[in-house]
């Protein structure tokens, strides 16, 4: 990874994440170009809990949204991990990992329950997430929707998002 600081994002960022989150997901074949949209609507719903960006010498090279979700009974300690994003030609120079690694440490500082996302089990799997028996989110295969626990409490039942992530489309499909 260059000399990448992974930080909070700033007033100043925003137009460079709406970036990151369309490039990143642009190519995606399982994206519906919605990434960008979902960070924009959490933000002005005040639901971007953590939010944090990759910023190596001024560039923003990635970003990560993390917000609170419900998981079955549970209102509260839970929250959802999700988008996280990279610059293509950032990819695979550990970027998403610093990222998801730092979100994780904030979560936990806040005496989160533990976190929740639908994503790729090899790649979440490095960081403890993995599958719970009942644990379930609508429309998605149970083996990508995943779960680190910071306690004993284990999540099971439907994980409830912020209204934001059934946001649509936009029709030119994620241009900026």
């Amino acid at each position: 990874m260059r000399d990448t600081l992974v930080r909070p994002e700033t007033a100043s960022d925003i137009d460079a994440v709406r970036n990151v989150n369309v490039e990143a997901f642009r190519e995606h074949p399982i994206s519906r170009q919605t990434e960008h949209l979902i960070v924009d609507a959490l933000r002005t719903a005040g639901a971007l809990d953590v939010s944090l960006v990759a910023d190596a010498e001024g560039r923003i090279l990635g970003h990560i949204a993390l917000s609170k979700a419900g998981v079955g009974d549970s209102d509260s300690g839970w929250y959802l991990l999700g988008p996280v994003a990279v610059l293509p030609d950032s990819q695979a120079q550990g970027i998403g990992s610093a990222l998801v690694e730092t979100g994780l440490a904030e979560l936990r500082a806040r005496g989160a329950a533990g976190c929740v996302l639908v994503g790729d089990p090899d790649f979440y799997g490095r960081f403890g997430f993995t599958t719970f028996p009942g644990l379930a989110h609508e429309g998605v295969p149970d083996q990508y929707v995943l779960a680190l626990a910071f306690s004993d409490d284990k999540p099971s039942g439907h994980i409830r998002a912020h209204e934001a992530f059934a946001v649509e489309p936009e029709p030119d499909a994620g241009r900026v």
